[in-house]
């Protein structure tokens, strides 16, 4: 038995290897043409027409935009952390939403630095502890943005200073009620979906503090 398991995990180790040869040697796209058909303050529409790996010319609509960062702002005073949720009125989605804390990368920003001003922004919280949590394309079949979370601890409490345009509610929401809004289908928001999840399994449920933090 011990030999068979041992020929097993050699031909397991193998098929990996070359899945990984195989990802490595895939063909790049070749882009035959790309039009911008509309430009908008943060975002442009580009038209391509483009030969993918597979062999297929084929036609891509897509947004580009250059990133975005999301705060998941973590209250641990009480025994059982809370989540910094913001209430703000979508106009895509015809209704106010509860989300993170979240906005665009600008230019010649990185995305630690983004996330920093966008929680002062939006909240008035700053925090000196960060913690790299996901990285997420939030729609690859038609949109070029990419999340960037990072979970944001020893909050302090300052003023906020939103855009003329943002009219934003702020919550603290135990972890356990954040979950359970996600699970009743209360939240509609990806982002704060998925770092709500994030924070029960790496906080809440497992307890633990140890991480790699940034200043």
């Amino acid at each position: 038995m011990v030999k068979t398991s041992k020929k097993i995990a050699r031909k397991s180790s193998a098929k990996t290897s070359a899945k990984k040869a195989t990802a490595s040697k895939q063909k790049p796209v070749k882009v035959i043409s790309s039009t911008v058909v509309h430009v908008a303050p943060n975002f442009q529409v580009t038209t391509d027409e483009v030969i993918e790996p597979s062999g297929a010319k084929v036609r891509r609509d897509v947004i580009r935009h250059p990133g975005s960062v999301v705060v998941l702002a973590l209250d641990e005073r009480k025994s059982e952390p809370s989540v910094l949720l913001i209430r703000q009125y979508r106009y895509a989605a015809k209704q106010d939403l509860w989300e993170l804390p979240a906005g665009h990368i600008d230019e010649g920003e990185d995305a630690l630095t983004a996330a920093k001003r966008e929680l002062v922004e939006e909240t008035g919280y700053s925090a000196s502890e960060w913690i790299p949590a996901l990285f997420y394309y939030p729609s690859p079949g038609f949109l070029e943005e990419t999340m960037t979370v990072f979970a944001a601890r020893d909050l302090r409490k300052g003023k906020a200073a939103p855009e003329e345009d943002e009219f934003i509610t702020c919550k603290l929401v135990p972890l356990s009620k954040a979950v359970q809004w996600v699970m009743s289908g209360k939240l509609h928001d990806g982002k704060a979906i998925a770092g709500v999840l994030w924070a029960a399994q790496k906080f809440h449920l497992t307890g633990g503090r140890k991480t790699s933090k940034q200043k």
